[in-house]
């Protein structure tokens, strides 16, 4: 008993004592983003580390070594708020939209007590601040005040503004960026596409993000601070939400991590027994289907909802679980077979033996929780990346895509009797969830991994020396130009020696010619 007042403080230091103090900056307004950020800061939290969060999204029961620090108001709501028409205006101002709603707007945010507060000295000190790698460089001010790592997370794959901030080779020729759908290998017009589609939208985005964002920086943090092209190239690693399995191989730099499906846990989710019980007895098997936490299918056209009566009604006695925040809104005639709810526990529901297919929107998590459970897809893409999402998919025999204009009933017909039916997508999404699984980390290790690595060895241990070039010595611009220099004076001096002896060989036989006429 005398032992116990040395040994419990010495066993208490042995458990935190090799934790680090991680400050995560997870602003974003979209619930289906956060998913991912509080997964991965419990997994810190989980190894021992303390996690301090500024979000939207507080815990609602406590987490050890967790806390939120800061709880932003919601300005602009994101759950079940999108209508169609919403949609419609998103899609076509999508660098915009992201620059303003998911960047400026959430810059202001530097302007409170409590976040500039955080980029004052503390003691324990911070050992990196964690971003969401998105729209908003600008919260990297904080760790650059710090003096500390920066570390990004990306619920996606990186968008083309994305890749300069650390150096991630980006190979046009064969990969897509994320804003286009050009699966497989593209041709000449494709890759015309592809690489006009990619400059443009990194020149756009960064026109509006240093016009926005810097002004918002130097006026809360003061004049001299840098901008937020400077304090993207601060970022010391990138944990990217993809998978070689969905997502295709492409150049790749150290400071780029893929962590695709690290949110795919479910311990927070809780079953109504309700809905449990109709899963149960749902023998003949049942289709989920649900276009994400932000959009409102009841708002869609009239013309559209008749198709999902119609072909949703023909395949009973196989059910269908539909999610419908507001079935007032809904058309009547709604088949017997659909059973509604404002909200599902998605990973729960993808991982009941009774799912037969999910009909999805294309968001790249859902997707992910799909292959993960192994249920094969039917795919109406709505905005952004969702588009190439479904098509890489499809590539792959784990999906088929209907069109939201162009979508019939016989087109929704002949979707559901295949993939109901047809036992290749089952199959082959069971191989690709093996594939998308199989690693020598699972993905929240992988992530804690390269953080502590980040840490341990410095904010430049993963930085690519590309960063210290210019773009024109990157592409060997200046190598080429000296070459063809080279080539270009030995030709010349080859064209001389040439002309020269050729000038000879005429004076010669000039002279030789006189001498035999005289």
């Amino acid at each position: 008993m005398q032992m116990l007042p040395v040994i419990f403080p010495w066993l208490l230091c042995l458990s935190v004592c090799d934790g680090y103090r991680f400050l995560g900056l997870f602003v974003f307004q979209g619930k289906s983003h956060f998913v991912m950020y509080e997964q991965l800061m419990k997994g810190l939290a989980r190894k021992g580390h303390q996690v301090d969060m500024v979000s939207k999204f507080p815990l609602k029961k406590f987490y050890p070594n967790y806390t939120d620090i800061v709880t932003l108001p919601i300005s602009y709501k994101m759950v079940n708020s999108i209508t169609y028409e919403s949609m419609q205006i998103l899609s076509s101002t999508t660098i915009y939209s992201i620059t303003t709603v998911s960047g400026k707007d959430l810059c202001k945010y530097l302007g409170n007590p409590a976040i500039k507060e955080l980029a004052q000295p503390k003691n324990p000190p911070y050992d990196a601040v964690l971003i969401e790698a998105f729209s908003a460089p600008c919260f990297g001010i904080i760790a650059h005040l710090l003096k500390v790592p920066l570390i990004g997370v990306s619920t996606m794959p990186l968008f083309p503004w994305l890749r300069p901030a650390i150096a991630q080779p980006e190979n046009l020729a064969f990969v897509p960026n994320i804003l286009i759908s050009f699966p497989g290998s593209m041709n000449f017009w494709q890759r015309l596409h592809n690489t006009v589609n990619a400059f443009w939208n990194k020149l756009y985005f960064n026109y509006l993000t240093r016009r926005d964002q810097d002004k918002l920086i130097r006026e809360h943090f003061g004049p001299d601070m840098p901008g937020v092209r400077e304090l993207e190239k601060k970022l010391s690693l990138i944990l990217i939400n993809s998978h070689i399995t969905l997502n295709g191989i492409e150049p790749t730099t150290p400071a780029a991590v893929d962590v695709g499906g690290l949110h795919v846990q479910d311990e927070d989710e809780t079953l109504q027994p309700e809905l449990e019980k109709w899963m149960n007895d749902s023998k003949d098997g049942f289709v989920y289907f649900t276009f994400g936490s932000m959009v409102l299918i009841e708002t869609f056209p009239r013309e559209f909802l008749s198709v999902l009566y119609a072909s949703l009604g023909k395949i009973a006695p196989v059910r269908v679980l539909i999610k419908i925040p507001n079935p007032e809104k809904l058309p009547p005639g709604l088949p017997e077979n659909i059973h509604m709810s404002p909200w599902m526990p998605q990973i729960k529901i993808l991982k009941h033996p009774n799912v037969r297919a999910f009909i999805t929107h294309g968001g790249l998590m859902s997707m992910q929780e799909a292959i993960v459970n192994g249920v094969p897809l039917i795919g109406i893409p709505l905005f952004i990346d969702q588009f190439s999402n479904i098509d890489r998919c499809v590539a792959r025999n784990i999906a088929l895509r209907l069109d939201i204009d162009t979508i019939t009933e016989k087109s929704m017909d002949a979707a559901l009797n295949a993939i109901l039916w047809n036992p290749l997508y089952k199959e082959t999404m069971r191989n690709l969830s093996q594939q998308f699984l199989d690693r020598p980390l699972n993905a929240i290790d992988t992530a804690n991994f390269w953080i502590e690595y980040v840490v341990k060895y410095g904010e430049n241990s993963l930085r690519s020396p590309a960063m210290d070039l210019s773009w024109w010595q990157l592409y060997l611009i200046d190598v080429i130009g000296f070459l063809v220099f080279c080539f270009v004076i030995v030709i010349a001096i080859v064209v001389f020696i040439i002309r020269f002896m050729l000038k000879i060989n005429r004076n010669n036989s000039s002279l030789s010619h006189s001498k035999k006429i005289n």
